[in-house]
C-alpha cells in the first residue's frame, strides 16, 4: 500500500477518514477508509462491526484492497485498539488527532489511560520520519507536541489556532458555511457544503493528513481546497435525514458523549432560524456518568428537549432514562418541564418530536447515527434513525 494514514480522537474519527478517502479519490488516486462505517473503496462498501478490527482482520482487509488496486487508505485508530495493539505492523505514514473528551471511561478507567492509549499512535504506530496532524485548538495539545518531539516527527497544526492549516474566518450558509484559511501562509476562500464548526475541523484534519505527503507542495494544497468544496457528508454524521412539509430540518447524527453532544448542538445552533429540537437517549451497558451530563447539556443548548432509548442493551431502558433526566432537571429545574419530556422508545419519540416541528425549526435524532439496529437485551432489532425519520414525515404529510 502506497499512502496509509490512521486518526484517532474521541469524535469525528469516521468523517475524518471518509473526507480523506474523498479527497484522494478527486486526485485521481485509488483510495479507501475503514473504520466503524466499514470499509469504503472503489466497488467496495462492506459495513463493519468494530471501529479498529483485530489485527488479523485488519491485515487481511489491508492486502484486499491493496490487491484490489487501492493505493491509498484511511483507517480509524480506536484507544481500545490501540490498547491492544491491534494497529501494530501496519505502515502508517500520516496519523491524525481530532479531539479528546470523555469516553470510553468503562474501559480506559482514567482521562490519563485513555490520552495514553491514544498517544501510541503517535509513539509507537506511525513510522520514523511519518507525520502528525493535530488539532491546535484541544486542551491535549502539549502532550502529543512531547511525545513527537521526542521521535522528531514533523507536527502540522489545524484550528483557529494553527500556523500550519489556519481557520480564519468563518460563516454559515444556508446548507454548508463560507471558510478562509491560510494554508502554509498562503490565503484560500472556500464554501465548504457542510453544517457545523466540528465538520470544518474534521474537514481539515483530513486535508492535513493529504498534504502530509508533500507538505510544501503549493499544487498539492490548491488541489486540496478544490475538494474540500465537493465534500459529501457522512452517513449518520449531521447527515440531513427529511424535509418536513412545513420546511423544518431534520439530522441524525452519531453524537453519543457529552462533548460530542454539546458541539453538535453549537454546530446547528447558527443554522437554526427559530427552535432547535433534539432527540437522544444513553446506551445501556457503557459509562455511566455521562448520562446526567448529556441530559444537562441538552437542556443548555437545545430548545426543545426528548430523552428516549439508544441501545439499552441489559440495563432497565427505564432506569437509564432517569438518569439522563436527572441532568435535565438538574439544567433547566423543575420550573421549566416543557422544554424536556421523557418517551419511551425511539421510534415512538421520533413521531412525536416530529409532529411538533414548526416551520425553520431544526430536528437533531441524536445518538445512533449509521447505526441499522437497536440492542436490546441480547437482540439486535431492526433501526434506522433515517428510515424512521423519513416514515415520520410520511405520516405527517398525509
Amino acid at each position: 500500500m502506497g499512502v496509509i494514514v490512521a486518526v484517532t480522537g474521541t469524535n469525528g474519527k469516521s468523517s475524518t477518514v471518509n473526507f480523506c478517502r474523498q479527497i484522494w479519490q478527486s486526485m485521481e488516486h485509488a483510495a479507501a477508509c475503514l473504520g466503524t462505517l466499514g470499509i469504503i473503496a472503489p466497488g467496495i462498501h462492506r459495513a463493519g462491526s468494530l471501529t479498529t478490527p483485530d489485527p488479523v482482520t485488519l491485515h487481511a482487509e489491508i492486502a484486499e484492497l491493496e490487491a484490489s488496486g487501492v493505493t491509498h487508505l484511511a483507517l480509524e485508530a480506536s484507544s481500545q485498539g490501540l490498547d491492544q495493539y491491534r494497529l501494530d505492523g501496519v505502515h502508517v505514514t500520516a496519523a491524525g488527532f481530532t479531539n479528546l473528551t470523555r469516553d470510553h471511561l468503562d474501559y480506559h478507567g482514567t482521562m490519563e489511560a485513555y490520552l495514553e492509549a491514544k498517544l501510541r499512535l503517535f509513539r509507537e504506530v506511525l513510522v520514523d520520519g511519518g507525520v502528525a496532524v493535530v488539532n491546535s485548538d484541544m486542551p491535549y495539545l502539549k502532550a502529543v507536541h512531547d511525545v513527537c518531539g521526542q521521535r522528531g516527527i514533523r507536527v502540522i497544526d489545524f484550528g483557529r489556532k494553527a500556523k500550519d492549516i489556519r481557520l480564519s474566518k468563518q460563516h454559515p450558509l444556508t446548507d454548508g458555511q463560507f471558510i478562509e484559511l491560510i494554508i502554509f501562509g498562503e490565503r484560500y476562500e472556500l464554501e465548504l457544503p457542510l453544517v457545523g464548526d466540528f465538520q470544518v475541523s474534521n474537514a481539515l484534519c483530513a486535508l492535513g493528513l493529504v498534504l502530509a505527503a508533500d507538505p510544501d507542495n503549493r499544487l498539492l494544497h490548491m488541489q486540496g481546497v478544490y475538494a474540500l468544496e465537493r465534500l459529501q457528508s457522512v452517513r449518520g454524521r449531521l447527515e440531513f435525514a427529511a424535509k418536513h412539509p412545513n420546511g423544518a430540518s431534520i439530522y441524525v447524527d452519531y453524537a453519543h458523549t457529552p462533548d460530542g453532544l454539546e458541539t453538535m448542538l453549537k454546530a446547528l445552533r447558527p443554522h437554526t432560524p427559530r427552535k432547535l429540537h433534539v432527540v437522544f437517549g444513553c446506551g445501556g451497558d457503557r459509562d455511566r456518568g455521562k448520562r446526567p451530563m448529556m441530559g444537562e447539556i441538552a437542556v443548555r443548548f437545545a430548545d426543545v428537549v426528548i430523552v428516549t432509548d439508544d441501545n439499552p442493551r441489559t440495563e432497565d431502558a427505564a432506569f437509564i432514562r432517569s438518569e439522563v433526566m436527572r441532568g435535565c432537571i438538574s439544567a433547566g429545574g423543575s420550573a421549566t418541564p416543557q422544554k424536556y419530556t421523557e418517551i419511551t422508545g425511539r421510534r415512538e419519540a421520533i413521531r412525536t418530536a416530529i409532529r411538533h416541528l414548526k416551520p425553520d425549526d431544526v430536528l437533531v435524532i441524536a445518538g445512533k447515527g449509521h447505526e441499522q439496529g437497536q440492542i436490546v437485551g441480547k437482540e439486535v432489532l431492526p433501526f434506522d434513525d433515517v428510515n424512521e425519520a423519513c416514515a415520520a414525515v410520511l405520516e405527517v404529510s398525509k
